[in-house]
């Protein structure tokens, strides 16, 4: 049952709406580069006149007032795109002797902005030092006077020649696919009848009009002119700078409103693109299998919506592979960090997506030292989403810290660059950064009040006055607040929330808080539940945590009947009681300075935990019904058991030392004392994080896939995130006990709003907040 409150209407309606019209079609900017490649392709008939005589028309129209083409607002540093733009254009006006006032002011750029094509602070477009001479040499054999100093023209055709002897004695297969892509810039070098083995089934090469038409121009081959035909059919009298780009383009739509915290708006629309794709993936569709950054976000964004794909096709591109791929010549970092987090969702039997992860990581930090990236984005943007994703690992990261970093990195100027840039024309960056600023900042203004609302409630259960407890309620209301965020997920929050301070308070009590007597107490009149009186009571501690239980249990249990339609109390009661006695015997293991085996140690320790009372009772509150066969299968168990063991494991590993020196078991030093292939602490150091490892393989396969779940994949859901607030709350030490940590977390999801970027150049002063306690 979720609530349609006013806050579940947070953003505007009119900004969805602009959001959601564009997933209707993919519109791609023209490019000029290309569509003058189009417009020299000869007349079969006549070879004197062109094939496409409305690509010649369009040049004629389209020339910009300072005498280029181009896009009419240009990044400063894509001059060389602009001069590569402008030359192709004067060679194909100049191919058919027509537009002399044209070429003359197209002349008149080219020399006036020379000195850029020599610039190194320049973008350079993929293939320009080959391109942009080799349109050099062609116009000069067209007659056209350049009037370049020889200097600044040696020193290019000098970088060409460097570029072509580059891997010339490897011969790779990526080098080769490079000069194929580039061979309008080689012309009389290629070898063109070679070159139509990378013909794809569109008819074209590589995707691109530019080096279709080279293609056409020397030998007329009737499937690369239906692929030219088609795009004027489709684009009008010019062409993209490549096509199709439309799964790529919609899924960048759907993982940028994922990153931003905003796809829950766009459920439906979401819905109808990804099934498509996943229709593409399963014919093998060239768009797809043909780029890498395609088919790594195709299969990361389906594996985490739960469609059955493999991971076989990603095998291709290890370290070896990817260097033979055409990505892999270029050195493309966007294509590598797209592998790096594919790698990511990884499921048990999968150990090459590991080994995919190790040296994608690699090539990423060395890119990322040398200052120097080459991605089809602007260095700035590439440079931060590579330095975002290798400090913050996707099962380390919790959502609405992930959106908000993405936020305050997003590039909202979406223009990427092949050979020449293009942007896709329907979709607004600015527009998803717009919603994601409002969205975060009313969530996060509930989310502030229900803090409160958690605050008084430990003072009206005097959980205060337990001076043995840790007193962590804003960490325990953050872990909720950062993954559970949407306004309607209220109640499930404040469960999580208050069941997690009830969890560090009832673990301080089982730890140094209690008397044996008062354990016990606690246990029995759990156990009792109806008829509790206070002559059954041992302690007024005892009697401050048993009213809380009682209260909140009740509480939540009347709360749950309203989204349930069942009572659920003794459900949540049984939670509560088989963690009580996991902790009691753990306590007395302590107490009797018994060593458990493994196994005992393993089969009590995930529950003792403490997971159980947070995530089970919160499920109840996320939206699906959930029977009590649910409850009681197998899945629901084993969702429980890898998540808790994950954060057990975790607990172990990084709090060792810490627990060795204060007497408590730990996994780790029973590894050292019962198992005989492991002798020193690194040994079982490494055998705990292989057991971390494995559990969040399981447990992602078990949330992920749909096949034989009768899990709702809400609640899955909540297991998931769980386990990603372990790993960030155990990534380098017991974070949950270290009092700095996690604060500048909490201020980040809680305290300190978003702003646009033009408000942050507005708003020089630092926001006040609250310290946290």
């Amino acid at each position: 049952m979720l609530k349609n409150s006013e806050n579940g209407h947070l953003c505007s309606k009119e900004t969805k709406e602009r959001i959601s019209e564009m997933f209707n079609k993919v519109e791609l900017s023209v490019s000029s580069y290309d569509t003058a490649w189009v417009a020299m392709v000869p007349s079969l008939s006549s070879p004197g006149s062109p094939y496409f005589p409305e690509c010649v028309n369009w040049l004629l129209e389209n020339q910009l007032p300072d005498g280029s083409w181009g896009h009419s607002q240009r990044h400063p540093f894509l001059v060389k795109d602009t001069l590569s733009s402008t030359l192709a254009s004067i060679l194909a006006l100049k191919k058919w002797n027509i537009g002399e006032e044209h070429v003359s002011k197209g002349l008149h750029y080219i020399r006036s902005n020379f000195t850029s094509a020599t610039d190194e602070m320049q973008h350079n477009p993929i293939g320009f030092d080959i391109i942009f001479p080799g349109m050099i040499e062609y116009a000069q054999e067209m007659g056209i006077n350049l009037h370049l100093g020889p200097t600044a023209l040696n020193s290019m055709l000098h970088k060409r020649d460097l570029e072509l002897q580059r891997g010339s004695a490897s011969n790779s297969e990526g080098r080769k696919l490079y000069l194929a892509y580039v061979s309008e810039g080689l012309r009389n070098l290629q070898d063109w009848e070679d070159i139509m083995k990378y013909q794809r089934k569109n008819g074209s090469l590589f995707n691109s009009p530019s080096t279709t038409a080279a293609a056409v121009a020397h030998h007329h081959e009737s499937n690369c002119l239906n692929y030219l035909r088609s795009l004027l059919d489709r684009f009008g009298n010019a062409v993209p700078t490549a096509y199709p780009l439309d799964i790529y383009t919609q899924l960048c739509m759907v993982d940028s409103l994922e990153s931003l915290g905003i796809s829950r708006h766009f459920k439906n629309e979401i819905k109808t693109v990804l099934d498509k794709t996943y229709s593409s993936w399963m014919m093998n569709d060239e768009e797809i299998f043909l780029n890498i950054a395609t088919c790594a976000m195709t299969f990361r964004i389906l594996r985490m919506h739960g469609y059955d794909i493999s991971s076989d096709a990603l095998a291709q591109f290890g370290e070896e592979g990817f260097s033979n791929t055409l990505e892999g010549y270029l050195n493309d970092t966007g294509a590598v960090l797209e592998l790096y987090r594919a790698s990511q969702f990884v499921f048990p039997d999968e150990l090459f997506l590991e080994e995919q992860k190790t040296w994608s990581s690699k090539f990423l930090k060395q890119e990322l030292s040398k200052g120097s990236l080459h991605a089809d984005r602007l260095f700035g943007s590439i440079s931060k989403e590579v330095n975002v994703s290798l400090s913050h690992s996707y099962y380390a990261n919790l959502q609405r810290l992930e959106n908000r970093r993405n936020v305050e990195h997003y590039n909202a100027d979406n223009l990427r660059i092949l050979k020449t840039s293009y942007r896709p024309t329907n979709v607004d960056n600015k527009v998803f950064l717009e919603l994601a600023v409002e969205d975060f900042n009313l969530c996060q203004s509930l989310q502030r009040k229900e803090l409160k609302q958690l605050e008084r409630w430990v003072e009206e259960n005097r959980l205060d006055k337990l001076k043995f407890a840790r007193q962590k309620q804003a960490y325990c209301y953050f872990s909720a607040a950062a993954t559970l965020f949407p306004p309607e997920l209220s109640d499930a929050r404040l469960s999580w929330a208050k069941n997690s301070v009830l969890t560090t308070v009832v673990d301080d009590f089982y730890d140094i808080g209690g008397s044996r007597e008062e354990l016990l107490n606690l246990i029995e009149l759990l156990e009792k539940w109806d008829g509790v009186s206070a002559a059954d009571i041992c302690s007024e501690q005892v009697e401050i945590v048993y009213n809380a239980l009682r209260n909140t249990i009740t509480e939540l249990g009347e709360k749950a009947f309203k989204w349930q339609q069942r009572d659920v109390t003794r459900h949540i009661v049984e939670i509560w009681l088989t963690l009580i006695k996991s902790m009691m015997k753990e306590a007395e293991w302590l107490e009797n300075k018994t060593v458990p085996t493994l196994d005992e140690y393993n089969t009590n320790a995930y529950v003792s935990f403490a997971l159980g009372p947070i995530v089970l009772p919160a499920l109840y509150f996320v939206g699906p019904h959930l029977s009590d066969e649910v409850v009681r299968s197998a899945e629901y168990h084993n969702l429980f058991r890898l998540m808790s063991t994950c954060g057990r494991n975790l607990n172990d590993f990084q709090g060792f030392k810490r627990e060795s020196k204060e007497g408590k078991l730990n996994g780790v030093s029973l590894l050292m004392i019962h198992d005989p292939a492991v002798s020193i602490e690194e040994e079982a150091m490494t055998k705990m994080k292989n057991v971390i490892d494995s559990s969040r393989r399981e447990l992602m396969q078990l949330v992920f896939q749909r096949n034989d779940s009768m899990v709702p994949r809400a609640c899955k859901d909540l297991f998931w995130n769980m386990c990603r607030v372990v790993h960030l709350f155990y990534a380098s030490n017991d974070g949950f006990t270290s009092v700095d940590q996690m604060v500048s977390d909490v201020k980040a999801v809680m305290y300190v709003p978003l702003t646009l970027p033009e408000e942050k150049q507005d708003n020089n002063r630092k926001d006040e907040v609250p310290c946290v306690t």
